[in-house]
């Protein structure tokens, strides 16, 4: 049973596209902000309510800059659906704004992903979730490591299932800003650790399970790391058929074994395994 408590805040979205990076420093804080989101050469700017005059007056002060254009949808057209508490396993993961009723049994996840995609919907967050229970199935790691945490949702899956210490990353600030809000909306702040900056910088930190949902010309540089090899279990996923293919050749050549595949559709993999 779920119930709608309070108003989605995120209910119209107002996106600014620019050229560049958009760097104004800490003192652009405006009302109705929700954040910047980087990618290669350009910047996406996100509001509640319209801003194009305050956005223009930031981008004439700021070298670099051209906005391209701007947009407003709806936060479920941003999200690509609805929003709303979703059962994954044994999981419930609920935006803050609904109310849920939850058995004793429930491992609970309160979830605002802002404008950061990763809300549990997409196939191979939902196979990552499933991996995580598979792998905690074993034996509950005393150290996990989420390679591209986006909202942070598979770091506070692994904290639920009971990992004591668990270290997020992720490349874009708006997601790492994002992931940590959730860690403190789950009063999961003594046990999981978000942190900004490069996958690669990270892999070599010790842990006894790394998660790592990202873009394949990361992960294929991952698996060739000292780092990864020194990890007890690994999930793999974010890749798509050919992408698998390639990945699973590698694993092949390297002291690890699969234990489990998935393949959502014939299009996306994800991979559980463990070291040789």
């Amino acid at each position: 049973m779920t119930m709608l408590i309070s108003a989605n805040p995120y209910q119209d979205l107002y996106i600014y596209y620019l050229s560049g990076r958009f760097r104004p420093g800490s003192a652009f804080d405006p009302d109705h902000y929700i954040g910047c989101w980087e990618e290669g050469g350009f910047s996406f700017l996100f509001f509640t309510r319209p801003n194009l005059p305050l956005v223009e007056k930031a981008v004439a002060h700021l070298q670099d800059l051209v906005l391209l254009d701007h947009y407003h949808m709806t936060y479920d057209q941003w999200q690509g659906g609805d929003v709303t508490p979703q059962r994954i396993g044994r999981f419930t993961i609920s935006p803050p704004w609904y109310a849920t009723a939850l058995g004793r049994s429930d491992t609970t996840i309160i979830l605002d992903p802002g404008v950061v995609f990763g809300t549990g919907t997409h196939p191979t967050t939902r196979d990552c979730l499933e991996a995580l229970e598979l792998a905690f199935s074993g034996g509950i790691p005393e150290s996990t490591l989420d390679l591209g945490t986006g909202t942070g949702l598979l770091a506070l899956a692994a904290a639920r299932l009971g990992c004591p210490r668990v270290l997020a990353t992720d490349l874009t600030l708006l997601a790492a800003q994002t992931a940590q809000r959730n860690v403190r909306l789950n009063r999961l702040s003594r046990q999981v650790l978000v942190a900004q900056g490069d996958a690669e910088k990270f892999i070599d930190f010790t842990s006894d399970l790394v998660v790592s949902n990202i873009h394949y010309d990361i992960m294929k540089k991952l698996i060739r790391s000292t780092g990864f090899l020194q990890k007890r279990r690994f999930i793999l996923s974010g890749l798509m058929r050919s992408q698998a293919a390639r990945i699973e050749s590698t694993l092949a050549g390297l002291p690890v074994k699969i234990i489990k595949r998935w393949n959502q559709n014939g299009i996306w993999t994800t991979f559980y395994g463990e070291a040789g």
